[in-house]
């Protein structure tokens, strides 16, 4: 992907949380580029960093976290340069975000329309009450809520959850930013307004020509809605490729391993699922080779004594395992 097609570059990111325990380093040196109109799904299990690099790019990370190293470009201009008053600018007019749990986002004491037509007129001071009402409106058309007239009068107690996070959707989308960041927005829904929601978030992608962040741990959201995949394991990405690659012809044990103990509803046979044995690591004293390496059934000597580089697979396939190193027979990994 060249320069030109870039809406987003992040280089060898690391943030840290500096506790009372000692430092965590929750991104450890993690690098991918997002393209114009381009949707990247980030899986990996809870606490493997997804969310920590999503609030580094959009300047929400709370203290004691901090960036500590690595770049985060976006249309050529450096982010972590930027000064609060042009964080809050970015933030809205360029990228927005979609986070986690609707009822916590939303304002219980306004209407939904008063926090929508706020989140307007934040960022864009010349328009009028009329045009901004009309907006919300037209917002909230487009992501399915009827009757929007009289809906953005009402509180978000009279919404229902799927509602609630169509609503954020719309608060996400009404400055027509280019970049949406999607922190697990399903997760908190039962499972036929997931598929509504995903079905909604496709048509506007397509519709609004955004690109997309979409973070989540549930493997059948990445296969429905993304182009690409970044696999994150205790801070760093794994495994990295379009979503054929990663499902079909899946590189790294750890990615080998959620494919495993996901569910499938192509199977003639009723075979177990098979868990990932083990625990993950502690951050504040991570393993000095492979992260992965103690949960491993292939760990060899120099999975723990070294960190895994890269092996590139073509179109962008990328993996951090010794495995591919000995089956090329490069300096191969001792047993």
């Amino acid at each position: 992907m060249d320069n030109q097609q870039k809406l987003l570059e992040v280089k060898d990111l690391k943030v840290s949380f500096f506790t009372p325990a000692g430092e965590v380093k929750a991104v450890d040196g993690i690098s991918y580029s997002l393209g114009y109109n381009e949707v990247m799904g980030v899986v990996g299990e809870s606490g493997s960093g997804k969310s920590v690099e999503a609030y580094s790019i959009i300047g929400l990370l709370q203290s004691p976290g901090r960036v500590i190293g690595g770049s985060i470009t976006f249309e050529g201009e450096d982010l972590l340069s930027y000064t609060p008053e042009q964080m809050r600018q970015f933030r809205g007019n360029k990228a927005s975000m979609i986070f986690q749990n609707p009822m916590t986002c939303l304002n219980p004491v306004y209407t939904i329309g008063n926090q929508l037509t706020e989140a307007l007129t934040c960022h864009d001071q010349k328009i009028s009450r009329k045009e901004a009402r009309e907006r919300v409106v037209e917002m909230l058309n487009l992501v399915g809520i009827n009757n929007a007239e009289k809906r953005l009068d009402q509180y978000p107690h009279e919404f229902s959850g799927g509602m609630r996070q169509r609503a954020m959707i719309a608060m996400a989308l009404i400055c027509r930013p280019r970049l949406l960041i999607a922190d697990e927005p399903t997760t908190a829904l039962d499972v036929t307004i997931q598929a509504q929601i995903l079905e909604l978030m496709k048509n506007l992608q397509k519709e609004e020509k955004t690109s997309i962040i979409f973070i989540t741990h549930n493997l059948g959201v990445v296969a429905e809605i993304c182009d690409r995949v970044s696999v994150m394991y205790a801070g760093k990405i794994v495994e990295q490729g379009r979503v054929n690659d990663i499902f079909y012809q899946p590189l790294h044990p750890y990615t080998q391993g959620l494919l495993a103990s996901m569910p499938r509803l192509d199977e003639d046979s009723h075979e177990r699922l098979i868990p990932i044995e083990g625990t993950p690591i502690d951050l504040l004293n991570p393993p000095q080779g492979c992260h992965f390496a103690p949960r491993c059934s292939h760990c060899r000597k120099i999975c723990l004594r070294q960190k895994p580089p890269y092996a590139d697979f073509g179109d962008g396939h990328i993996s951090a395992c010794w495995l591919h190193f000995e089956a090329m027979g490069k300096g191969g990994a001792g047993k």
